[in-house]
């Protein structure tokens, strides 16, 4: 998938020369099927504008994380690309559809291949990407692929991956197969803001580190909001 336009093009290109602090991207792959209807989905927005507003207030962090969304309900969707948080608008995620989650990762390595060779044509270094994948259900397409694509970069210490399963229905065996080395999560109930307060602080950590530096994540943290 391409930039939105030529004009969003340009100014990712001018943001990686004027900024040229270490960068972290993160694609978000979230489900907006019609099984996330009401409750889930509401708690999804919430959490999603939390972990955005926390990364804009943080100096450091602002300048480092990159954040790309990519949402699956019915279609599989691009809501922006990766580029400065300050000109990105928080969306308003709405329901749809059936779940075609592999395409949607899918679509979440193109775009971090693509970022992370504009890094290298810029002289930009990075951190190793993050993917992360919420999901209420099972998908409704192939997942082959993807899971096989996101693997091997994991096993390459080129991806960090967290799949991240949301109510009774998730399908966590799935979730495994995109992830060799850290097993899938449950989310508590409808605990998306303590999460997205966790990853929006880890983003934070990670940003003021090296890249190649060991971070250990803060467990204690991780049991505010998911099954353990």
């Amino acid at each position: 998938m391409s930039f939105h336009s030529q004009e969003e093009f340009t100014l990712s290109q001018i943001e990686l020369y004027e900024n040229p602090s270490t960068r972290l991207p993160i694609c978000l792959v979230l489900d907006t099927s019609y099984s996330m209807n009401g409750e889930p989905i509401k708690e999804l927005n919430k959490g999603v504008k939390l972990f955005m507003e926390s990364i804009r207030k943080d100096d450091m962090a602002s300048a480092s994380a990159e954040i790309s969304m990519v949402t699956f309900g019915g279609e599989v969707k691009q809501l922006f690309d990766f580029g400065s948080i300050h000109r990105q608008t928080i969306p308003h995620l709405s329901v749809n559809g059936l779940t075609p989650m592999g395409e949607a990762v899918n679509l979440a390595v193109d775009l971090l291949e693509r970022r992370k060779n504009m890094y290298s044509q810029s002289g930009v270094s990075y951190f190793q990407p993050w993917i992360v994948i919420m999901t209420d259900g099972a998908p409704t397409d192939d997942i082959s692929l993807a899971a096989r694509r996101t693997s091997d970069l994991v096993n390459n210490r080129k991806l960090t991956i967290f799949p991240l399963g949301i109510g009774p229905n998730a399908d966590m065996e799935t979730l495994k197969m995109f992830s060799p080395n850290r097993p899938p999560l449950k989310i508590k109930g409808l605990n998306f803001v303590e999460f997205f307060e966790w990853l929006s602080s880890s983003v934070s950590a990670i940003s003021a580190s090296t890249p190649g530096e060991k971070v250990n994540l803060d467990v204690d943290a991780i049991k505010q909001w998911a099954v353990l």
